[in-house]
C-alpha cells in the first residue's frame, strides 16, 4: 500500500523538474495594454520569473528615441516610471531581461491620452430672441482629438454631434439656431465622449450644461390706454415690462406745445391732488442694452362746467340794421357744449374742442329782440347764463309791381320796384331767389324806383325775384313771383283710320313742347259730351303731354275732340286749345233688299226691273243671281238694278241678291213668275203668223252664220261677243 502512494508523488516531482528545464525564464510586460494619462504619473512593469539569480533588465524605445522615464529593478520585477506621461512616450516599448546566460525580452505598445476637463460651453449669455445665435462646446488638451464626439442634446434628444479633427488638441462644436419664446430658461447639454479602448466608462463621457438665457428689448404695457379721473383726486399709473436684462422705467409728460417733461422712474407714477393741467398723455419708456420701447397712456381729468358768460356787442340796444356779436364763455372738462337760444329757440351749438362760441346777426332785425340764454353742458353738470337785446325799428319800406306775374314763354316782361321813407336815395338791387349771390341788377335812382327787364322769357326764367332796398345798411325785401308758360301749339289728333262699329279704338292726343307750373288738364269729348278728363304735372322742363282715350264705337258718325288747357294756381284756365277729328266708321254690310217692279208675278212680254240695295262701310259689292247663275255684279255700290226688257216663260225662278265687304256679307231672295199672255185670234190667222215668225228668224239666223263664215276667213282675227255692261 505504501508502495502505491509513493510512486504517484515520484512520477509528480520527476514531471515538474521536467517542466522547469523545458521553461527557463520567462518575461511579462504588466499591465499588457498599457493606456497612460498625459500629465499624470504612469507605471510600466517588466516581471521577472524563474531568474535563480539577479536578473540584468534594459527598457527602450523602438525607433532610437530616448527614454525620459526612471527605471527600478529588483529580483522579480522592474518598473519604468513615467513622470508625467508625455506624447513622445507612446509607442512600442521593449523589455530586456539577461538571467545567467539565458535573454529574453518582450514588446507592448503604450498608448497615451488626455481628457482633463469637462466640456465648456460658451454663449449662452448672447442669445437673443427670434435673432438667429450660435453656442459653442469645446473640450480643451483631448488626446486623441478623433476619438472624441461632441453631442449637442436637448433632453434626450440629439440635436447635434461631430468628431474631433486629428492633429488639434482642441475639439470644438458650433449649434446654431434661432431661439423662440419657449426656449427661454430651457436647458442644453454638451456630451464629450472619448471612444478610447480599455478606458474605464465612468472616465470616457463627460457632460455640461447651459441654461438658456435668451436677451431681447423690453415689451412695455400700461394697465389702461385711457384713465378718467375727476379734478382732485388721486391717480396712479401702472406700467409693467418684460425684458433681458431687466430694463428701467421712466415717466414723462407730453407737453402741450412739444417737448417731454419727466415725471419719475419705476413701475407707478402717483399724482394727488391731480388737476385741470395735467391731462395729457403720459409715456412710460422702458429701456436695456437690448432696446427700449414705449406705452402712452391719456389722462383725461374731468370737471363740470365754471365761469359761464354771455356778452352782446355793441351792446344791448341797437337800431335795426346794426350788426350784433354774441360771445359765449366757459370753462370745463372735457369741454362743454355750449348753446346759444334765443327764447328757447337753439341759435347755435359749438363742437367739444371750442370754450367759446360766437354769433353775429349781420343786420339786427326787430324780430331780433329777444332774451338770449348762454347754456354750458358736459356729462357732468350745466351752467346758464343770459342776456338781452332791443332792437329799435328803421322806417324804410320796399315794394313790387304785384306778387304773381305770368308770361308767355318767348315774351317780355318788366318786374317793378319801389321804396320809401329813406332820407338818401337807396341801393335797389334784383336777385333770383334760391340763387346765392346772383345780383340780376343795381340801382340808385332818385325816383326810388327800379324796373327789371325780362326779355324772351324761358322756362329758366320763372321762380322768385326779390327787390332788396339798402338804406343806412337796413335792408328791406319784397318778392314776386313769375310763372313762365309755354303752350305754342295746337293738340295733334292722330286719325286711328277706318274704326269697325261696336268695337273699341285708342286714340292719342299729344300736346308738344309745353310747359305751366301748375297744371295741364286734358279733355276728351264727343260732341258736347265731356268723355274723360287727365291733368298733369311738370318737372322743370319743356315737355311732351300724351293722353290716349280708349272709346267703343256706337255711332256711324262721330266727332271726337281733344281739348287741352294750361291751369292757373287758382285752377282756372289760362289758356286752351283744341282739335277734333271725325271717326272713320265701318260695319258689315246691312239691311240689304230686292225688289222686283212691277211685281213678283208678270205677264209673258212684260218689263221687268229687279232692283237691289244694300248699307254697308266701305261700299259692299252686290251681285245679282238667278237659280245660283251670275246675272250682274256692281263693286262699291249701294244699289243695283237688272232689267227683262220682255218677261219670257223662263225668266220665272228664284233671284238672290248678295251684299258683301271686307266685314262680311247679307244675303236676300225673290222670286219672280211670268205667265203666258193669252190671245183671241182665228186659229188659221195664228198658224199664219207662226209661220211667218219661224221664217224670219231663219233667214236672220242665216245672215248672222254667212258674216262670221265671211270675217272668220281673215288671218288671225277673232273676236268673242260681248255682253251689255251692267247699269248702274
Amino acid at each position: 500500500m505504501c508502495v502505491c502512494t509513493t510512486r504517484p508523488l515520484l512520477l509528480s516531482a520527476v514531471l515538474l523538474m521536467s517542466w522547469w528545464c523545458v521553461q527557463g525564464l520567462r518575461v511579462d510586460v504588466i499591465p499588457r495594454r498599457p493606456l497612460l494619462k498625459l500629465g499624470e504619473r504612469g507605471q510600466v512593469m517588466c516581471q521577472v520569473q524563474d531568474c535563480p539569480t539577479m536578473p540584468s533588465v534594459s527598457w527602450s524605445l523602438l525607433g532610437d528615441r530616448p527614454l525620459t522615464a526612471s527605471v527600478s529593478t529588483n529580483r522579480t520585477h522592474s518598473v519604468v516610471t513615467f513622470d508625467p506621461v508625455m506624447m513622445e512616450h507612446e509607442g512600442a516599448l521593449l523589455c530586456k531581461v539577461g538571467c545567467g546566460g539565458e535573454n529574453r525580452q518582450t514588446k507592448t505598445s503604450v498608448r497615451v491620452y488626455s481628457f482633463p476637463s469637462a466640456p465648456v460651453i460658451r454663449g449662452q449669455d448672447r442669445l437673443r430672441l427670434w435673432v438667429e445665435s450660435s453656442l459653442t462646446c469645446q473640450v480643451s488638451e483631448v488626446y486623441p482629438p478623433e476619438l472624441l464626439t461632441l453631442t449637442w442634446l436637448r433632453g434626450d434628444a440629439i440635436m447635434q454631434s461631430i468628431v474631433g479633427d486629428p492633429g488639434s488638441n482642441d475639439v470644438q462644436s458650433e449649434y446654431r439656431f434661432t431661439p423662440q419664446d419657449q426656449d427661454s430658461g430651457g436647458i442644453l447639454t454638451c456630451r464629450a465622449m472619448l471612444d478610447l479602448q480599455d478606458l474605464p466608462p465612468p472616465n470616457r463621457t463627460r457632460e455640461s450644461t447651459a441654461q438658456l438665457n435668451l436677451l431681447y428689448a423690453p415689451v412695455v404695457m400700461v394697465t389702461e390706454d385711457s384713465v378718467l379721473v375727476m379734478a382732485g383726486a388721486r391717480l396712479i399709473l401702472n406700467c409693467s415690462v418684460e425684458g433681458n436684462p431687466e430694463p428701467s422705467l421712466t415717466w414723462t409728460f407730453r407737453m402741450p406745445h412739444g417737448g417731454a417733461e419727466f415725471k419719475g422712474r419705476g413701475h407707478q407714477l402717483v399724482l394727488d391732488p391731480v388737476s385741470l393741467s395735467e391731462s395729457g398723455w403720459y409715456d412710460c419708456e422702458a429701456q436695456n442694452t437690448e432696446g427700449n420701447q414705449t406705452a402712452a397712456v391719456e389722462v383725461k381729468v374731468h370737471a363740470p362746467p365754471t365761469n359761464t358768460s354771455i356778452s352782446v356787442s355793441p351792446g344791448e340796444e341797437v337800431v335795426e340794421g346794426q350788426q350784433v356779436t354774441f360771445n359765449c364763455r366757459s370753462e370745463g372738462a372735457p369741454p362743454p357744449t355750449l348753446v346759444l337760444r334765443r327764447e328757447g329757440m337753439e341759435l347755435q351749438r359749438s363742437d367739444s374742442t371750442s370754450s367759446s362760441l360766437s354769433f353775429s346777426l349781420s343786420s339786427a332785425q326787430l324780430e331780433d329782440s329777444a332774451h338770449y340764454q348762454c347754456e354750458s353742458t358736459n356729462q357732468y353738470g350745466s351752467q346758464l347764463v343770459s342776456g338781452s337785446l332791443t332792437v329799435r325799428a328803421h322806417p324804410l319800406q320796399v315794394e313790387v309791381s304785384r306778387p304773381l306775374a305770368a308770361a308767355e314763354r318767348g315774351s317780355d316782361l318788366v318786374l317793378f320796384c319801389r321804396a320809401s321813407e329813406c332820407l338818401n336815395p337807396p341801393t335797389l338791387t334784383w336777385r333770383r331767389k334760391g340763387v346765392e349771390g346772383a345780383v340780376l341788377q343795381r340801382t340808385q335812382q332818385q325816383d326810388w324806383l327800379s324796373k327789371l327787364h325780362l326779355q324772351d322769357l324761358d322756362i329758366q326764367d320763372q321762380g322768385g325775384y326779390t327787390c332788396e332796398a339798402l338804406c343806412d345798411s337796413v335792408i328791406r325785401t319784397a318778392d314776386t313771383w313769375v310763372e313762365v308758360y309755354s303752350f305754342p301749339s295746337d293738340p295733334v289728333l292722330k286719325d286711328p283710320g277706318p274704326v269697325l262699329l261696336g268695337q273699341e279704338t285708342f286714340l292719342s292726343c299729344d300736346v308738344i313742347n309745353v310747359f305751366s307750373a301748375n297744371q295741364m288738364r286734358i279733355q276728351w269729348l264727343l260732341g258736347n259730351r265731356t268723355l274723360t278728363s287727365e291733368s298733369f304735372t311738370f318737372s322743370g322742363s319743356l315737355q311732351n303731354v300724351s293722353s290716349v282715350l280708349q272709346q267703343k264705337v256706337t255711332e256711324e258718325q262721330q266727332l271726337l275732340t281733344c281739348r287741352a288747357g294750361v291751369l292757373t294756381e287758382s285752377g282756372d284756365k289760362w289758356r286752351s286749345r283744341t282739335t277734333g277729328i271725325h271717326l272713320q266708321v265701318h260695319y258689315p254690310p246691312r239691311r240689304t233688299s230686292l225688289s222686283v217692279s212691277p211685281g213678283d208675278d208678270v205677264v209673258e212680254g212684260q218689263q221687268v226691273t229687279l232692283t237691289c240695295r244694300s248699307e254697308g262701310v266701305p261700299p259692299a259689292t252686290l251681285v245679282l243671281r238667278r237659280e245660283g247663275v251670275e246675272l250682274k255684279r256692281s263693286n262699291s255700290a249701294s244699289s243695283l238694278s237688272f232689267s227683262l226688257s220682255s218677261a219670257q216663260l223662263e225668266d220665272s225662278a228664284h233671284y238672290q241678291c248678295e251684299s258683301t265687304n271686307q266685314y262680311g256679307s247679307e244675303l236676300v231672295s225673290s222670286s219672280l213668275s211670268v205667265k203666258e199672255r193669252r190671245t183671241n185670234l182665228p186659229p188659221r190667222l195664228s198658224v199664219v203668223i207662226v209661220s211667218v215668225v219661224c221664217v224670219a228668224a231663219g233667214l236672220a239666223v242665216s245672215a248672222l252664220l254667212l258674216d262670221y263664215l265671211r270675217r272668220s276667213r281673215k288671218k288671225g282675227f277673232y273676236q268673242l261677243p260681248q255682253s251689255a255692261p251692267p247699269s248702274a
